[in-house]
C-alpha cells in the first residue's frame, strides 16, 4: 500500500509562487507514474499536472502551462509542484497521486488512472 503525504500549500497572495510537495512510502519511488489534481469548491476533481516514472514525459493541464512545474527526486521519494504567478482561479486543495501499472514513458491524466492518493493540501491565491 502506497502513502502520499502532500506538504507545502497556504495563503498567498497573486502572482507569487508555492512549492508543493508530495512524500511517498511503501514502494519503490521509482516505479510509480505520478500526477497533481485539484479540486475547487463546488467542482469536480480536475488535472494539474502528471509526470512518468523516469521523468521523461511531463503533462500539463492548459491552465497552467507555463507557470506550473512538475518534478520529482527519486532518491528522496518526493514529488514537487512549483506553482509561480499563481491566479485566484488556482485555489483548490492540491492532491498528489501514484500508480505502478504504467509504463516508463507515460504520465496519465485522468484520476481513474491512479490507483493512490494523498489526503490534499489547501492553497489559496487571495489579497
Amino acid at each position: 500500500q502506497e502513502q502520499l503525504v502532500e506538504s507545502g500549500g497556504g495563503l498567498v497572495q497573486p502572482g507569487g509562487s508555492l512549492r508543493l510537495s508530495c512524500a511517498a512510502s511503501g514502494r519503490t519511488f521509482s516505479s510509480l507514474s505520478m500526477g497533481w489534481f485539484r479540486q475547487a469548491p463546488g467542482k469536480e476533481r480536475e488535472f494539474v499536472a502528471a509526470i512518468s516514472r523516469g521523468a521523461t514525459a511531463r503533462r500539463y493541464a492548459d491552465s497552467v502551462k507555463g507557470r506550473f512545474t512538475i518534478s520529482r527526486d527519486n532518491a528522496k521519494n518526493t514529488l514537487y509542484l512549483q506553482m509561480n504567478v499563481l491566479k485566484p482561479e488556482d485555489t483548490a486543495v492540491y492532491y498528489c497521486a501514484a500508480d505502478s501499472r504504467w509504463s516508463s514513458t507515460i504520465a496519465p491524466i485522468e484520476a481513474r488512472h491512479y490507483m493512490f492518493w494523498g489526503q490534499g493540501t489547501q492553497v489559496t491565491a487571495s489579497s
